[in-house]
């Protein structure tokens, strides 16, 4: 890819506008520029026939319509799809398209690695390399596009429905870069994804939640996975920072956290560390002292290399989704897909990353 010329992908209608006036060109052509590129996917200047010819020729001298590369791609005996994607400005990271009979989600990262460490999860033994850029963000919804053949957008029959922002790092610490992309994914004109159909997971920056209600407006889901602060500090190491009250007040204040819209509280089932029947009641306390409007979603532990948790019992999970829904909350046991090609919840880490880390460490070790 040539770094000297500027990647449409990521640049919203304004932007493209100021990019079409320093070539002299007229403020509709960003329409059409943004209504190939987002709602079209078309990567090829010369086929974007409603431009003028001589717009066609001298858009390739400056710019791009670019897409992250796929390094890998995997299909699980369940169908779930796992692309590994190389980024322009470096870095890898993975995206997942979990597909159902009649849709499907795609699960997005927003970071290459992870700073918050919690112990569950295989991202987070990841050192934290770099926030994505817009583009990044968006590329990736692209590329599954590309690859699963679902363009133009919004034409009825196509499975990428829905987008959850629960791939690798946390999305409200690279909140800028997440909020462009996710206005552009939802622009009606565009990749048309409805607001009501995305959802931004977050292990409790709270102070950033707020903004992501006003900007956004999307479904929330929150990486809970216990219930007092001694665990959670444990599982979930940015609860030293913001503790389980300020998330819960943050979860209760959130606008949109109505029944129609509840929030979703995550939480990964690990034997013998958060699966009993009293956890369960302590959430159910909790939900009730601070009025939050919540749904749980029970995930059976999905193992990974050099994990130290083992998923709860068929019999512990139960129970426990048995107790919260005799208790008014819906409390679903998630499925697990994708086990077989590492694309489950909490085990998406690039095969290369792992590689590049045990070369370093044995280089460390050897003195060099």
């Amino acid at each position: 890819m040539n770094s000297d010329k500027q990647n449409l992908v990521g640049l919203s209608r304004q932007e493209l506008a100021e990019a079409m006036e320093l070539l002299g060109e007229p403020a509709f052509r960003a329409r059409q520029l943004f209504h190939w590129i987002y709602h079209r996917g078309e990567t090829d200047f010369d086929k974007m026939t409603d431009l003028s010819k001589s717009l066609r020729q001298r858009l390739p001298e400056h710019f791009i319509v670019g897409r992250p590369t796929i390094n890998q791609s995997l299909i699980s005996e369940d169908t779930t799809r796992k692309w590994l994607l190389g980024l322009a400005k470096g870095g890898e990271v993975e995206t997942v398209m979990i597909p159902e009979e009649d849709r499907g989600a795609l699960c997005v990262s927003s970071q290459v690695g992870c700073s918050l460490n919690c112990s569950f999860c295989h991202t987070g033994t990841m050192d934290w390399v770099r926030n994505l850029s817009a583009g990044d963000i968006l590329g990736q919804i692209m590329v599954a596009r590309d690859e699963m053949e679902e363009w133009p957008s919004g034409v009825d029959g196509r499975k990428l429905k829905n987008l959850v922002m629960m791939g690798m790092g946390e999305p409200l610490l690279n909140f800028e870069n997440v909020s462009r992309a996710l206005q552009i994914a939802m622009d009606g004109e565009g990749i048309s994804i409805s607001k009501r159909r995305i959802t931004l997971s977050t292990s409790g920056v709270v102070p950033m939640m707020k903004r992501c209600a006003e900007e956004l407006d999307v479904g929330l889901a929150v990486s809970l996975h216990a219930a007092n602060d001694e665990l959670r500090d444990e599982l979930v190491p940015i609860n030293k920072k913001y503790p389980l009250a300020e998330l819960l007040q943050a979860c209760a204040d959130y606008p949109s956290a109505r029944n129609s819209r509840r929030i979703t509280m995550e939480y990964v089932m690990l034997k013998d560390v958060n699966d009993s029947l009293a956890d369960a009641k302590e959430l159910v306390r909790l939900m009730r002292q601070y009025n939050v409007h919540a749904k749980f979603n029970l995930i059976p532990f999905n193992p990974w290399p050099g994990s130290v948790y083992e998923c709860s019992s068929n019999n512990a999970m139960h129970r426990f989704s048995d107790y919260l829904n005799d208790e008014g909350y819906s409390a679903p046991i998630r499925t697990s897909r994708g086990r077989d090609i590492m694309a489950a919840c909490g085990q998406l880490k690039s095969a290369s990353e792992n590689a590049k880390l045990k070369a370093l460490k044995q280089k460390r070790a050897a003195g060099g």
